[in-house]
């Protein structure tokens, strides 16, 4: 036992995963000088990159719904993944297909976001999508994703590809054998899930995804309600999210824009349903998963203590304009320390709600039906395996 946690440890230290220390633990304050300094970690470039691929044809309303929901399941899911208690890093991108209105000779293909960290953008994409009648590429899209996303190269990151729709897969100009060969050469896990039935999926060649990369083809209900399981602990969450949005100081010239979108990213979120908006809260109560360096300055100041210096003042929200850079930097550990317990909070209470919904769902008996965000979180858990990770 103790050779095999050597083993596991050595294989964290020196570049398994990139790794990202938790909650407010990312920093310590000195108090002698006044400033958040960002704790020394290993280098390291592995990753999780996750790539998704959406039918928006007609028909296809409840899979972009299921969607909205199955962002902050998947990032909750790939940040509860371990190695000696760190967790990876993780960029998404999101592609549609099947829209009459893109580009024919693109294949009616769209790269909506490349891959990113930046969450609050994902999401909004997301609920930008709507649906429209078009031919379905399957093949081409996953050639195209292949080919113009950044791919990381290591051997060791858990690289994947979700293509989720329905028609038959065998469509378009781009053969599925050089889709796979091209999936293959990547490394990259290529699992595909048919909206219908499942031998009705397996007559229209969905199956073939199993047969690259090691992945998976599973079917789902596109138009299944999404389960909302309301707990004692939603509207706290809610309280402490809004008291989390406080501690952003924006600047530069998206402070202000990217704070706003923050807002109302939460707004469009709880409009989907309460389970929605607290996996979103979930996810914005754990440092390593979201990030805002690039606009909000305790994020940033996290990254690079002397950040205030190379900040133009006027950038700044207007109740800081006339402070000392100082006085500035005070507030922001005022704020970065604030964060932190706010994490913990919200941490603590979303563990609570979890137990709380598993219970409910043990005590009702009931399995719920199959939709993008089980069958996502059930394949993440299994093959992250294959990369010395555990998802408990």
């Amino acid at each position: 036992m103790k050779l095999l946690l050597t083993t596991l440890a050595a294989m964290c230290t020196f570049g398994t995963y990139q790794l990202t220390k938790n909650s407010a633990d990312t920093t310590e304050v000195t108090s002698s000088k006044q400033e958040i300094i960002q704790a020394k970690k290993p280098a390291s470039s592995s990753k999780i990159q996750v790539a998704i691929l959406l039918d928006v044809s007609n028909s296809m309303d409840g899979l972009i719904d299921q969607a909205k929901s199955q962002l902050w399941n998947m990032v909750n899911t790939v940040g509860k993944a371990t190695c000696e208690g760190e967790t990876p890093a993780i960029e998404i991108a999101l592609y549609e297909y099947g829209r009459s209105s893109n580009n024919q000779r693109d294949g009616y293909i769209k790269k909506v976001s490349p891959f990113t960290k930046d969450l609050d953008q994902l999401s909004e994409e997301l609920f930008k999508l709507t649906t429209n009648g078009g031919d379905e590429y399957c093949s081409h899209v996953i050639y195209i994703s292949l080919q113009q996303l950044n791919w990381d190269t290591a051997a060791n990151t858990y690289k994947v590809i979700f293509i989720a729709g329905n028609e038959d897969f065998n469509q378009g100009s781009v053969t599925w054998s050089t889709a796979c060969a091209e999936a293959k050469r990547k490394g990259v896990t290529v699992n595909t899930i048919y909206c219908g039935d499942r031998a009705q999926g397996m007559r229209e060649h969905w199956n073939l995804g199993s047969e690259c990369g090691n992945g998976s083809y599973t079917n789902i209900n596109q138009n299944a309600k999404l389960e909302d399981i309301r707990t004692p602990y939603d509207s706290m969450l809610f309280v402490l999210n809004d008291k989390l949005n406080v501690t952003y100081i924006g600047y530069g010239t998206m402070g202000e824009s990217k704070a706003a979108k923050q807002v109302m990213m939460d707004k469009a979120n709880k409009s989907v349903s309460a389970n929605t908006m607290a996996a979103r809260v979930s996810v914005k109560g754990k440092a390593n998963l979201y990030k805002n360096e690039e606009w909000d300055l305790v994020d940033a100041t996290a990254k690079d203590p002397a950040i205030i210096e190379k900040v133009d003042m006027k950038s700044l929200p207007a109740e800081y304009k006339n402070k000392t850079k100082e006085e500035v930097k005070q507030l922001i550990q005022q704020k970065g320390i604030e964060r932190g317990k706010l994490q913990n909070q919200i941490a603590a209470l979303s563990a609570q709600r979890e137990a709380y919904i598993a219970a409910e769902r043990k005590k009702n008996a009931t399995k719920a039906e199959a939709t993008l965000e089980t069958e996502v979180e059930r394949v993440i858990k299994q093959q992250v395996r294959r990369y010395n990770m555990i998802i408990e």
